[in-house]
Parts: structure tokens; C-alpha cells; sequence
């Protein structure tokens, strides 16, 4: 039997315009995030006490989890500006999320 429930598509496909829009806004971003690496580098480098130094030692593997999200973006926004559908530029983007875990090995498993 046929389902009954599609009514239609939710929300209408983003114009050119708005997706130039978001690929700026996640080029902002990175810098937002490269900035903020530049941060804890420095609070590792000059940091007064042991524990500053510790905080920016943990704080290095959220912000290289945060790079790696937003270059995942960046692809996924620079391939929708270059004509690419949701569909092609989201595998891309899968892919490129699964190379980085094949790269990088889990630590839990120690």
C-alpha cells in the first residue's frame, strides 16, 4: 500500500546567493577557530602554572576536532557554490569525515 504521509519537500533548495552566504560565514568561522588555536598555543607556551598548561594541552584535541568539522563544511559549501547538489557534496563531505577517523587512531582503545 502507498504511504500517505509525504506532503511535500519542507524547505525550498537555498539560492545561490544564500549558499555563498553560508560559505562565507563558515570561512569566518575558521578563522574564529584558527584564532582560537593560536590562543592556546600560546597559553601552553606561557603558561604561569601547571595548570594552564594542562587546560591548553586538553583544549588542543577539541580545537583539532573543531578544524577538522569546519574544513568538513568548507568542502561541503564550496562544492554546493560550484553547482554540486546536497547529495554529492554531504558524500563528499562523509568521505572526507572518514578519512580523518581511518588517520587518526581512537585513543579509548589503549
Amino acid at each position: 500500500m502507498v504511504g500517505y504521509n509525504y506532503k511535500r519537500i519542507k524547505f525550498p533548495p537555498l539560492t545561490p546567493k544564500e549558499i555563498e552566504e553560508k560559505y562565507a560565514e563558515t570561512q569566518g568561522e575558521m578563522k574564529e577557530v584558527l584564532k582560537w588555536k593560536k590562543e592556546e598555543e600560546e597559553r601552553l607556551v606561557k603558561g604561569k602554572t601547571p595548570q594552564i598548561r594542562g587546560a591548553a594541552k586538553r583544549a588542543f584535541s577539541k580545537v583539532a576536532r573543531r578544524i577538522d568539522t569546519v574544513n568538513g563544511n568548507l568542502l561541503y559549501w564550496k562544492l554546493r557554490k560550484e553547482g554540486k547538489s546536497h547529495f554529492y557534496a554531504n558524500i563528499d563531505r562523509a568521505e572526507y569525515w572518514d578519512g580523518l577517523k581511518k588517520k587518526v587512531p581512537d585513543k579509548t582503545e589503549d
